[in-house]
């Protein structure tokens, strides 16, 4: 009786200090985050490195660290710095009146006259939709202004969050195998079970950000390039902001080059209008069509709807780390009950 009191104790305390050590990291999650992504990804290349270099970890965690700096670190933060500048500019001419939404949606109304009455029958107020575009740009510019001035503090911290991860990646890269044994010696769910839970996290880690990555990068430049080329205002800034949103599956991109579509054929633009359609259509939704499937789906497993679901919970309920965390969550689910139908839904 006394010694599975002191164990249920025991196992009590254990969760307790557990839950109050996760409370203490959560500031660094996306930090903690990231670092694992980036471990995971490039672990391939250590390995290339320790078979050329033989048993030097710090001197191929520290190589293989640096080339993840310049493939991924270095460019993100090269775009971002360019997109705050192009946004800046962009939102800027709209405080300036240069820009209008609503004197383009205004055009789009005029260019489409039986427009109004379509949006009437669906209980859509045409009037109301340009106040509020009005509104949202006025209240974007006056934001914007209010967080340059608190630029300093973001930055810092953002740099901060930055050091933190790859400091930490580098101890992932050279003692991750370590702890993964630490953990499947841990975990009480049986060691078998717990490599293939480790194996499918590494895949679904690996294919969700390489994937979805490339994905975004190719629709970014592909939609940047055709804004740059029929002359679009801000060519980098939404080329970036569709990279972003290819993040969604299927709708991404098209939330952006679809609506310029339309408002070059209100403006009466017709040959750029079918031209970006066109673009639009077969190149930018050819990227999302065939690369998705391949990079994402076939590597995780996942049917194109899971993929698509998890993607766009995740990214509702945790941001940006949501496009990876949901598809990982997806995974595991699946991979937990397909663990449980081979070994414990026997029948008999």
């Amino acid at each position: 009786m006394r010694d599975k009191l002191e164990q249920r104790s025991f196992l009590f305390m254990l969760m307790l200090v557990t839950l109050l050590f996760g409370i203490v990291l959560e500031p660094f999650w996306g930090a903690i985050f990231w670092s694992c992504a980036i471990s995971i990804i490039f672990y391939p290349l250590q390995l290339r490195l320790l078979a050329k270099l033989g048993n030097r970890p710090n001197t191929v965690s520290l190589l293989t660290l640096l080339a993840s700096v310049v493939i991924v670190v270095l460019p993100v933060l090269l775009i971002a710095g360019s997109f705050v500048q192009e946004g800046v500019a962009f939102y800027q001419r709209i405080d300036r009146g240069e820009i209008s939404p609503a004197r383009f949606l205004e055009e789009i109304r005029i260019a489409f006259p039986l427009l109004p009455e379509l949006l009437e029958r669906f209980g859509i107020d045409l009037e109301n939709i340009r106040q509020k575009l009005a509104e949202a740009a006025v209240a974007a510019s006056r934001l914007l202004a209010q967080k340059t001035f608190t630029a300093g503090q973001s930055t810092l911290s953002f740099i901060v969050n930055v050091v933190l991860m790859l400091y930490l990646t580098f101890f992932l890269l050279r003692d991750g195998h370590q702890l993964t044994e630490l953990l499947v010696k841990a975990l009480p769910l049986g060691d078998e079970r717990e490599r293939m839970l480790f194996k499918k996290f590494s895949e679904v880690i690996r294919a969700t950000v390489k994937g979805n990555i490339l994905v975004a990068m190719a629709q970014g430049a592909l939609g940047g390039f055709i804004f740059w080329l029929l002359d679009i205002p801000s060519p980098l800034l939404w080329g970036v902001v569709m990279a972003f949103l290819s993040l969604i599956p299927a709708v991404g991109a098209g939330l952006v080059w679809l609506p310029v579509a339309i408002y070059l054929y209100a403006k009466g633009d017709w040959i750029a209008a079918t031209i970006l359609m066109a673009y639009g259509a077969l190149v930018i939704g050819l990227a999302d069509n065939v690369l998705r499937p391949l990079l994402v789906g076939r590597d995780t497993k996942l049917p194109d709807y899971v993929v698509l679901f998890s993607t766009l919970g995740g990214i509702s309920l945790m941001g940006i780390n949501g496009f990876v965390i949901g598809p990982l969550i997806a995974a595991l689910f699946m991979v937990f009950w397909g663990i449980f139908m081979r070994e414990f839904n026997v029948t008999p």
